[in-house]
């Protein structure tokens, strides 16, 4: 199943922030730490870059997330010309503090006092850029859910005497483009529930679990070794469902509910600190050969 997810409102996002892009020096794009490139919109990368404009790209939910893997992805984007990462958790204060400073090395031509700093905060939905505003600014200037999308519109601030910062809604793009990234924004909740099949979702989760955090599965819900060395990701989910007594009338497993179990399990912290992908897995991912596209017609291709 390919998940696809672009509220309406997206599209007069994207124009605006263009607008307010080529009146600003630094941009913040905010990514989830567990899923930093799935969750980075290429279509900011896209106006920076036409704008000229560096980057601090802001992994958020670091302490969700595999320190091993974020440390390659910090070196994997500090490598960019013209970008900065740091890995932080928007809800510590003390982090959030080193992010002026970090926007200011950015733009060395708007250190001396006398020019103002602009800043706009960018990235796609529920990844904290509300978070990270209200943190920065210290009061609650910005809606905060934990569902996506909850921004709709641009606010300005002054932060402090030569800064201000400019928070954006959550821009998806139109297509995404490899279904392992639909299915991991999906698992970490970037993705609307009304474009998704938790089910689905769970059972990617669970392979991709079994691949790389298998330690974690098993101390989560008591599975022996022997028993995780015999299961698939269905066999994950089934087994989620007995050990929390998902039940539906008649005694057959609710997998449904197993599923949200896992999923929830996941994106708050209770199975650990998990990276769904690293520089590398990304490498492997995009050299895998892309499905053949459909004719013109329209009609799905056919093996002969």
């Amino acid at each position: 199943m390919a998940i696809q997810w672009f509220p309406g409102h997206m599209t007069s996002a994207r124009k605006k922030a263009a607008e307010t892009m080529a009146m600003t020096d630094v941009v913040i794009e905010v990514l989830d730490a567990r899923v930093p490139e799935a969750s980075s919109n290429p279509m900011i990368d896209e106006l920076r870059r036409f704008r000229q404009r560096p980057c601090l790209k802001v992994l958020n939910k670091a302490d969700l997330a595999d320190p091993a893997a974020t440390r390659a992805w910090l070196e994997y984007y500090d490598r960019q010309p013209g970008v900065k990462a740091v890995a932080l958790s928007c809800k510590k204060p003390g982090d959030v503090a080193r992010v002026p400073g970090l926007c200011q090395a950015l733009a060395p031509h708007r250190s001396d006092g006398t020019k103002l700093l602009r800043i706009m905060i960018m990235g796609i939905p529920n990844v904290g850029k509300s978070t990270l505003m209200n943190a920065l600014l210290k009061r609650r200037v910005a809606k905060v859910g934990d569902e996506p999308a909850v921004t709709k519109s641009q606010q300005t601030f002054d932060l402090g005497s030569h800064m201000t910062i400019t928070d954006t809604p959550g821009m998806m793009w139109p297509k995404i483009e490899h279904d392992s990234d639909g299915f991991m924004l999906a698992a970490s909740h970037v993705i609307g529930r009304n474009a998704v099949i938790d089910e689905e979702v769970a059972t990617f989760l669970a392979g991709l679990l079994l691949g790389r955090y298998p330690a974690l599965l098993a101390a989560r819900y008591k599975i022996a070794p022997e028993r995780l060395d015999a299961l698939d990701a269905v066999g994950v989910v089934e087994t989620v469902a007995d050990r929390r007594g998902c039940r539906l009338k008649g005694g057959a497993r609710d997998l449904e509910k197993a599923s949200q179990i896992l999923l929830n399990d996941y994106r708050s912290g209770a199975l650990g600190r998990i990276s769904l992908e690293t520089p590398e897995s990304r490498r492997e991912m995009l050299e895998q050969p892309r499905p053949a596209a459909a004719p013109s017609g329209g009609e799905p291709a056919q093996d002969s």
